[in-house]
């Protein structure tokens, strides 16, 4: 899946809920400290951290490619 974002960043867990992987910022925090997602191949617990364009996130065994 790709993500095309307008701005110069977006945060994990909103991601998450813009991509319709979560139905709610609770469901993403979950998930996210709960260690199931991954930013470029590592597991990432902060559901703050910044995607930027180029970056490959994974969680349910699907990635999603966020385009700027």
């Amino acid at each position: 899946m790709k993500i095309d974002i307008t701005s110069e960043y977006i945060k994990l867990d909103q991601l998450l809920k813009y991509a319709e992987v979560t139905s709610s910022g609770g469901e993403s925090k979950i998930m996210i400290q709960n260690g199931e997602v991954k930013v470029n191949g590592e597991v990432e617990t902060r559901r703050g951290k910044k995607i930027f364009p180029g970056d490959i996130v994974e969680v349910g065994g699907e990635k999603i490619e966020i385009q700027g």
